[in-house]
């Protein structure tokens, strides 16, 4: 037998989890379909070496690359989806990301809808998330009303990194964070400014992820369902094609069918693309939706390296990710195509480093390095290229084929943070001024995301106006299926050069605007 909803949901994060609360309202039944369970709650949520160095929480699932190596994804199946590993910064698209860009690798192409389209979603989804931020320090910042909360405040070694960036001419900004925090109330706040709150889930239930904003005040409405580990195996649709009738579920070792109204897949760009793969029919030979043969193609993940700067000069800061550099998002005086954005991941310690870091000179212990690195995260855009794509292999597990593009602009941006870093000229430790750390001789070690980071994945079921380029409508609904949505980072066309997630998060009650009023 059957169960049919009014709407099913499949996936429970930045897309799936935030639709879930907007639609929750409506009183229609709801269904959200959801392959892992919640994360545990437990000492190790806060522990680098179970998180970082154990991979404790990864998905013990295995993919391929091109050449059918095997491929182990830094991915998590949890309630929440992986904003409960996320570093919470949320970050709007550039205005211009909207548009069509000319890069040093090639061209980023304009999206169906402009900024203006999505910013009352963005300031929407800023007070759901709780984003502490202040707008209009970024100098690419993009218009729009002030942040719901004040910016978290930078610790001494970060704020005197700020001041000095400021000196050399550049505009640093605090970085938009979704965390529960009220530095008004010492003790007090929900937050705590832990060092595990990137790549780790918080314990504490004070980081603004998609299980404790969006999934749990929805279950609080009696007409939502969420069903843990069902992991949906296929989608099935009418004679015609036109409809998917049944969603087919494997669960506690059975296999269970559902049905819906409208069908929503957020089940990330990866997986999501899987789905409509592994759900080819007659009617949709190639994949579902599929016409276009664009589902799975242009895979985005961001170029992203680590860069550690390490020198004798101390970092005794916790909460690290703070301050963000915008200044060479769309180039410098000396290029005129972009480079991307500067700003920092969660303090790394040695247990962190043990995960890859090499040792840098006699004496440096990978403790030691962690004492005394500021750890940058730097991301350029990774233009679409319809060969770097989801497949899937033969036993339909999969299939992750990449060819690294736009690295000019990605070595340009590197280049740069190293040169305003060797203009430092000391530091400021403890209220005294270091002059041994000279950061002219700061030694740099710097480490690409490899394949398998896929945490900013988006692009492989993208949103256009031609069904013969793009898989869905500007509503994100499959130009082939009428009750079909797609709600993750899937329908980006190009992946800009920020974090994915709150323009997501957006879409998310956008297409939630939209599916009230099919719904009415």
């Amino acid at each position: 037998m059957t169960t049919r909803y009014d709407v099913a949901i499949i996936g429970t994060g930045a897309g799936g989890g935030t639709l879930a609360w907007t639609l929750a309202s409506t009183g229609k039944r709801i269904l959200v379909l959801e392959r892992g369970e919640y994360v545990p709650r437990e000492k190790d949520n806060w522990s680098t070496r179970a998180v970082n160095l154990e991979g404790k929480y990864n998905t013990k699932e295995v993919w391929r690359d091109a050449a059918g190596a095997e491929l182990h994804p830094h991915t998590n199946y949890y309630v929440g989806g992986n904003t409960k590993f996320y570093g919470a910064a949320l970050f709007r698209l550039r205005r211009e990301d909207f548009g069509e860009l000319k890069h040093w690798g090639g061209v980023s192409p304009a999206w169906p809808i402009s900024y203006e389209d999505l910013e009352p979603y963005y300031a929407s989804a800023e007070r759901l998330y709780q984003v502490h931020g202040e707008r209009g320090v970024d100098p690419t910042d993009p218009p729009g009303a002030p942040y719901p909360h004040p910016p978290v405040s930078h610790e001494p070694r970060i704020q005197q990194l700020a001041d000095d960036f400021a000196r050399l001419g550049c505009r640093p900004f605090h970085v938009p964070l979704g965390v529960m925090l009220d530095e008004t109330k010492p003790g007090k706040s929900r937050c705590i400014r832990c060092g595990t709150c990137d790549g780790h889930p918080c314990l504490v239930s004070a980081k603004a992820d998609a299980q404790v904003v969006c999934v749990d005040p929805a279950l609080e409405h009696p007409n939502v369902t969420l069903l843990t580990g069902a992991l949906v195996k296929r989608l099935e649709t009418s004679a015609s094609g036109r409809e998917v009738t049944r969603i087919v579920v494997e669960r506690g070792g059975a296999v269970e069918t559902y049905a819906a109204d409208i069908v929503v897949v957020a089940c990330g760009a990866i997986n999501s693309a899987a789905l409509l793969l592994r759900s080819a029919n007659d009617r949709h030979p190639r994949g579902l939706a599929n016409g276009s043969d664009v589902v799975g193609r242009h895979y985005m993940g961001h170029v992203n390296s680590v860069l550690m700067a390490v020198s004798k000069c101390p970092n005794p800061t916790i909460f690290q990710k703070t301050l963000g550099l915008n200044d060479f998002y769309f180039g410098s005086e000396d290029w005129d195509h972009p480079m991307g954005h500067i700003s920092f991941v969660g303090k790394l310690d040695g247990d962190t480093l043990k995960a890859g870091a090499p040792a840098i000179a006699p004496g440096w212990t990978l403790d030691l390095m962690a004492r005394h690195s500021l750890d940058f995260w730097l991301t350029s855009e990774d233009l679409p290229a319809p060969d770097n794509r989801v497949t899937l292999d033969r036993d339909g597990s999969i299939v992750l084929s990449y060819q690294p593009n736009n690295a000019e602009a990605h070595r340009r941006l590197i280049a740069k943070l190293k040169s305003l870093m060797a203009r430092q000229t000391k530091c400021r430790v403890h209220g005294h001024d270091c002059h041994e750390g000279l950061f002219a001789r700061n030694l740099f070690l710097g480490q690409r995301i490899p394949l398998a980071g896929v945490a900013h994945q988006n692009g492989t079921i993208r949103f256009g106006h031609d069904p013969r380029t793009s898989a869905l409508d500007a509503d994100c609904k499959a130009h082939e299926v009428d009750n079909l949505y797609v709600v993750d980072g899937s329908f980006f066309p190009s992946s800009a050069a920020v974090n994915p997630a709150l323009t997501i998060m957006a879409n998310a009650l956008r297409v939630g605007d939209h599916l009230k009023s099919r719904l009415a």
